[in-house]
């Protein structure tokens, strides 16, 4: 591991580094790559395919290139943006429910830790694990705050992150959350609906899309099947 990250220091700027450290992060605590060793992975496959490409194809000079720099862009779209992207719209849609309990046990009285111990514990989704994991963290002696910002670093949605931002300024200064978190319920809400009606918008785009490379030239088959046996049995 000290190998890896050494050999990634030496090649690669540290903005990379972080970048793909950080969005590393946005795949949540339980996330399978490493920084050091995706970065590594990633260029020695793509000097693997430039090698590749330059002696074994055909005007290799000029493909080479082109496919080594598809391949080293593309790799962390599929890897990372993608999963990312997918993520932070489970989370949003997991959050709506996720609030609405956190929100009913602090108007039951509860403090906010305990509101949140009770409310992740007792939530089976993604971001009920992820806020486990940051009281797990506040068991071993990091402070609720610092936890809480390490936790907007896992989180993939600038709304959610609000919440976040709303509960560690309440656990600062000792402000009412309960009703910053109805307001941000109903942001989630109407976000939720604001999407579903894009897709059911996209959807006539869609139908066409799928009647013209399917339906259409099924369609003239159909039609001129007369006219070709005719021609073939003549």
């Amino acid at each position: 591991m000290k190998k890896e990250h050494n050999i990634a220091k030496r090649i690669f700027r540290m903005k990379t580094i972080k970048k793909i450290d950080q969005k590393i992060k946005l795949l949540g605590a339980t996330a399978k790559y490493q920084t050091f060793t995706l970065l590594n992975y990633r260029l020695f496959f793509s000097l693997i395919l430039f090698t590749s490409s330059l002696f074994f194809l055909k005007n290799g000079y000029l493909l080479a290139p082109l496919l080594t720099a598809i391949f080293y862009i593309g790799s962390e779209y599929l890897l990372l943006d993608i999963p990312i992207k997918k993520r932070g719209k489970k989370l949003e849609h997991e959050a709506i429910f996720f609030f609405e309990i956190l929100s009913l046990t602090l108007e039951g009285g509860k403090s906010l830790n305990a509101a949140l111990e009770l409310t992740a514990n007792n939530v089976e989704s993604d971001l009920a694990k992820e806020f486990q994991t940051t009281l797990k963290e506040t068991h071993l002696g990091k402070s609720f705050t610092e936890c809480l910002n390490s936790l907007k670093e896992r989180i993939p949605s600038d709304a959610i992150n609000n919440t976040i931002l709303n509960i560690t300024q309440s656990s600062i200064f000792g402000n009412n959350i309960i009703e910053s978190l109805n307001n941000q319920l109903d942001f989630l809400r109407e976000k939720q609906i604001l999407e579903i009606k894009e897709e059911i918008a996209k959807l006539p785009t869609k139908i066409s899309v799928i009647s013209v490379v399917f339906f259409i030239p099924i369609m003239i088959l159909v039609i001129l099947c007369p006219v070709i046996l005719a021609f073939i049995f003549g």
